[in-house]
């Protein structure tokens, strides 16, 4: 499983990347949590408000901070 943090690297994006880690931690998952920073690929991914999260290439959320049991509810799905 591969999920993705799309953002600049801003306190929102790191937050995000913060929650989803635990998520995975307390799922005990396999996963890559990756940063995307490169503005032309998250505008081309449709995601134009950071930070956004993508679970295996789709995105799941945007412009919003999860938490960690909402990111659990979109790994489980």
């Amino acid at each position: 499983m591969k999920i993705e943090i799309l953002g600049t690297g801003c306190s929102k994006c790191q937050r995000l990347e913060k929650n989803a880690r635990k998520a995975v931690e307390e799922l005990g998952v396999d996963a890559e949590i990756v940063k995307v920073e490169d503005i032309s690929e998250i505008s081309e991914r449709g995601v134009m408000t950071t930070p956004a999260l993508a679970i295996d290439g789709e995105v799941k959320a945007k412009g919003k901070i999860l938490n960690p049991e909402q990111i659990k509810e979109q790994l489980k799905n």
